[in-house]
């Protein structure tokens, strides 16, 4: 496998680039693995790449029912930042943020990770004082969010309605938080897991689990049976469908979160903005896009489209804010199946299943938590002991009472 380098790109020019070694392989799916990891997303690729990289396990496999990246890592708005209230979900998306902050030079692939700074604007006293309380316990956790006056907002965003039917009255800021390109994760994490020898096998649907005396022994799959000693599932709005095949329910349910995209235009916004209190949430792509996006619908539903419905709820609290985007036109609209539990926190466990554990329930949050998700729930399968960031997520929490609210701990409805 090629070395990506700038001396790599200049011998490939001379060729007309028509040389380059294939970015993962396409193997046969083999009869048995030492892990096998449900779900070809980002979380699921990187919990396989931390598993041979980190922890020496390579006897691994991910099975993905169709193609990388195709269901929610490619079907987000690419924020990443960590300024959450409780504790345990500000240390997992801290961990995420501070492995973002390196991984290109990690994975020897670019993911376009760029920590240009996010902002959560305050449109109300309550807002103010939620962003003071945020604030002060991600301070206690050793993040830094910064409370920034109205005039501090204007400098930023220059272009902002401070006046308007959503007044701004502040804002916090995290300045080592930002953006990454999603399909750049996903195949960073792909090409440097198969190169220590992972095999991914596409289109491979998972129908049914071998289990024997209440433990994991395989899975019968679309392309044949296959024996494995764990297995991770890490399959987002699908997690409950295979949940059944093991005999138990997960608490949670699937639901579709949009998200669209404008027309390309000069560079007018260098930060990610968001706001709870109308909660939508805006950036700029590298090739001049704003990326827009705003809570999950109140339905559940498998649906990856779009509706003209949540786009007028979107655009119109934006255009307010923003007035220049009444003139843009809209070029795609899509949507993600996200699974939401009833604390808005996600699962990393064991299940009722000796050897079987799950990461899901990550709702609208997944993306920012790609690389933390994946290194702590990497760690937990290779150990068959669950990492302490992980922890805190364990199914148990629903039966104890020790949830962890971020439904109400990020003020908004999701």
């Amino acid at each position: 496998m090629s070395f990506y380098s700038l001396w790599s790109l200049l011998r490939h020019s001379c060729t007309g680039h028509g040389n380059w070694s294939r970015a993962w392989r396409s193997p046969s799916l083999r009869s048995s693995y030492d892990i096998i990891i449900v779900g070809g997303g980002g979380h699921g690729l990187a919990s396989a790449y931390y598993l041979a990289e980190e922890f020496g396990v390579r006897n691994v496999a991910v099975i993905e029912k169709g193609w990388l990246g195709g269901g929610n890592t490619g079907r987000n708005t690419t924020i990443v930042r960590s300024g959450y209230l409780q504790d345990a979900s500000a240390l997992m998306y801290q961990h995420g943020l501070e492995l973002f902050s390196r991984l290109s030079s990690k994975l020897n692939f670019n993911v376009m990770f760029s920590a240009r700074g996010v902002l959560q604007l305050a449109h109300s006293v309550h807002d103010l004082q939620e962003q003071s309380r945020r604030a002060g316990a991600c301070r206690l956790n050793g993040i830094d969010i910064e409370l920034l006056s109205v005039d501090r907002v204007k400098d930023m965003l220059p272009e902002i309605n401070l006046h308007g039917r959503f007044p701004v009255m502040g804002a916090a800021y995290q300045s080592d938080a930002g953006n990454a390109r999603h399909d750049g994760v996903a195949w960073g994490y792909a090409r440097a897991a198969d190169r220590l020898g992972v095999d991914i096998i596409q289109n491979c649907e998972v129908r049914d689990m071998l289990i024997r005396d209440g433990k994991i022994e395989g899975l019968v799959t679309s392309l044949g049976d296959v024996r494995c000693g764990r297995v991770g599932v890490v399959a987002s709005g699908h997690s409950s469908v295979l949940a059944a095949m093991g005999g138990f329910r997960l608490p949670m349910t699937s639901v579709a979160l949009q998200a669209l995209v404008s027309e390309p235009i000069k560079p007018v916004l260098d930060k990610v903005v968001m706001s709870n209190g109308v909660h939508v949430y805006l950036s700029q792509s590298d090739k001049g896009e704003l990326v827009i996006g705003a809570g999950a619908d109140q339905y559940s539903s498998y649906s990856q489209r779009g509706s003209f419905a949540s786009m007028d709820e979107i655009l119109s609290p934006l255009v307010e804010l923003f007035p220049y985007i009444s003139g843009l036109r809209m070029l795609r609209q899509w949507g993600g199946v996200v699974d939401i539990t009833p604390d808005r926190s996600p699962i990393l466990s064991r299940t009722p299943v000796e050897g079987l554990y799950f990461n899901c329930g990550w709702g609208t949050g997944g993306f920012k938590a790609t690389a933390g998700s994946g290194h702590v729930f990497a760690s937990s399968l290779a150990g068959d002991e669950m990492h302490p960031i992980a922890a805190p997520f364990s199914l148990d929490r629903f039966y104890s009472g020790l949830v962890i609210d971020e439904g109400s701990a990020a003020g908004v409805a999701h």
